[in-house]
């Protein structure tokens, strides 16, 4: 039986498998590989949550001045890798990359737990530490700067929304004969759907 969606619609069908990611992934079903490249085209990569996804994109929540954010301001274009290996599927997503609004970055900051929020006024992401009493001392800062009322987003934090242009679905199967499932954006705004050999 094919463990691979009929529907032709990529994003309903990674909807329906990150549904069965929640039921079985003990920890951060909603983990992804984020990479991007730099202007001069070295690659690097790491773990990030998935905060939402719809038909416009997959959105993910940084601090601004970070590497992956300042990677994506010179070459807006990333790749994502889900792998749920409760589930031996994956999902593997190109596309562009645009900054999400104001008004939604500012909504999802709000929802987060208030630590959180002070976290990310905290931290100078990705910038030399000289150890962890110097974050601590910042953590307190900010605690105390923010000790009545609500924590407001910063400047220096929002979200991005990779827009894909291909979206895969890989699920393994005995024998090394695994299912793989491509979608490929159309110029005219489609899902092209087609299958491809393992």
């Amino acid at each position: 039986m094919t463990a691979i969606s009929t529907s032709q619609d990529p994003i309903d069908m990674f909807h329906e498998w990150l549904v069965l990611a929640q039921e079985k992934e003990i920890n951060d079903s909603n983990a992804m590989n984020l990479a991007t490249v730099s202007s001069d085209g070295i690659p690097s990569s790491r773990m990030v949550l998935l905060k939402d996804a719809d038909q416009q994109g997959f959105v993910f929540y940084t601090n601004l001045g970070s590497q992956k954010a300042l990677e994506l301001a010179e070459n807006p274009v990333a790749a994502l890798l889900f792998h749920w290996k409760s589930l031996r599927r994956q999902v593997r997503v190109v596309g562009t990359v645009e900054k999400v609004s104001n008004e939604e970055a500012d909504a999802y900051f709000a929802s987060r737990p208030r630590d959180s929020r002070i976290g990310a006024w905290a931290s100078k992401q990705s910038t030399p530490l000289e150890g962890m009493f110097e974050l601590e001392k910042r953590v307190a800062k900010f605690a105390a700067k923010y000790a009545i009322g609500e924590v407001p987003r910063p400047d220096f934090w929002s979200g991005f929304r990779v827009v894909p242009k291909r979206i895969e679905f890989w699920h393994d199967r005995p024998f090394r004969l695994h299912e793989r499932v491509v979608f490929k954006k159309s110029e005219g705004g489609d899902w092209d759907k087609e299958r491809l050999y393992p």
